[in-house]
């Protein structure tokens, strides 16, 4: 089995420091509903692995996130592409729970979930907290330069062996 891990806000959506807390908030960045299209036309089973720290701070509640990701479905849908699975972490920071990245509790649950050893699967996303969890469990680690990406590229302490990419679109069309 094929499989990719893509955080969603700055790789699927664009960011927001605010959050995104509603489904009119979430907009696709330009490019990748066809990336995750193109996945799919390969036979890579595609997850999304997101901090939702928004739900515990109160900013949003489980319906609404529920409401973001139908959306996202929907639209990944109309591009012919389709999203496996989304595994998220719904704490604030201070909860301190093994889920949030840059801890691997969630990539840990994608693992059991499909049975699969991590080694070498590609894991997207653009900040550091996304990169160091693929990293500890032998992902593959790419930084897109979308969202946060430039920036934690320019900060630098990248894990060993990050492949760095414009956008999601690059990213996939390096690998299928």
């Amino acid at each position: 089995m094929k499989l990719i891990i893509l955080d969603r806000d700055g790789v699927i959506n664009y960011d927001s420091d605010q959050f995104i807390k509603n489904p009119e908030e979430w907009k696709p960045i330009p490019g990748s509903l066809e990336a995750i299209a193109r996945l799919v036309q390969a036979d890579y089973r595609v997850v999304v692995a997101t901090n939702q720290s928004g739900v515990g701070r109160g900013l949003f509640d489980m319906p609404t996130l529920n409401a973001i990701h139908d959306k996202m479905h929907k639209a990944v849908a109309l591009a012919g592409g389709r999203i496996d699975a989304i595994f998220f972490c719904p704490h604030a920071a201070e909860a301190d729970c093994g889920c949030r990245k840059p801890r691997s509790g969630m990539l840990e649950e994608i693992a059991t979930r499909y049975n699969i050893n991590l080694k070498g699967v590609p894991a997207v996303g653009d900040s550091l907290r996304d990169l160091e969890p693929a990293a500890a469990m032998g992902a593959q680690p790419m930084l897109v330069l979308t969202g946060k990406g430039t920036k934690t590229q320019l900060k630098g302490g990248l894990p060993e062996g990050t492949l760095i990419y414009p956008d999601l679109a690059a990213a996939v069309a390096k690998l299928v």
